[in-house]
C-alpha cells in the first residue's frame, strides 16, 4: 500500500469476496482485534476522514456498541472516526487497496483507514 490507499476491515456479513479486489481473510478473528493490531503499525493518513466507519442502516445517528468499541480503539491511536452513510462506504470499500474479512458478528462492524505516509 501507498499513501493514501485506503484498507477496509470489515465484519463476516459483509459482501468482502464481491467487493475486493484484493481480499484478505482474517477467519475466526473479530473487528476489534484487528483494529487493533493493523493500527499499531500502520501510519494513518492526515487528512480528516482518513478513518470512516459504518453506520446503523436504520438508526444511523446513533453508534452501535461496536461502534463506541471502534471509536475507543481508534482514539486510542490518537484518531478520530467519521460515520459514513451507506451508499457512500460501500462505494469506498469497492475502491479499497483491498479488503480485511474477521468473522466479527456485530451488525454494521465495518471500517476504513488511509494509509498514511512512513517517515523516515
Amino acid at each position: 500500500m501507498g499513501h493514501g490507499d485506503e484498507l477496509a476491515i470489515v465484519d463476516g456479513n459483509y459482501p468482502a469476496t464481491a467487493h475486493a479486489g484484493r481480499l484478505i481473510r482474517a477467519d475466526g478473528l473479530d473487528l476489534i482485534p484487528v483494529l487493533d493490531a493493523v493500527l499499531d503499525i500502520l501510519p494513518i493518513d492526515k487528512k480528516s476522514d482518513a478513518i470512516v466507519r459504518a453506520v446503523n442502516a436504520i438508526n444511523p445517528d446513533q453508534p452501535d456498541p461496536i461502534h463506541e468499541n471502534i471509536i475507543e480503539t481508534c482514539v486510542k491511536y490518537g484518531q478520530q472516526v467519521t460515520p459514513l452513510e451507506p451508499n457512500l462506504f460501500y462505494a469506498r470499500v469497492r475502491s479499497s487497496f483491498a479488503i480485511v474479512a474477521t468473522s466479527e458478528r456485530a451488525l454494521y462492524a465495518n471500517v476504513i483507514l488511509t494509509k498514511g505516509v512512513i517517515m523516515p
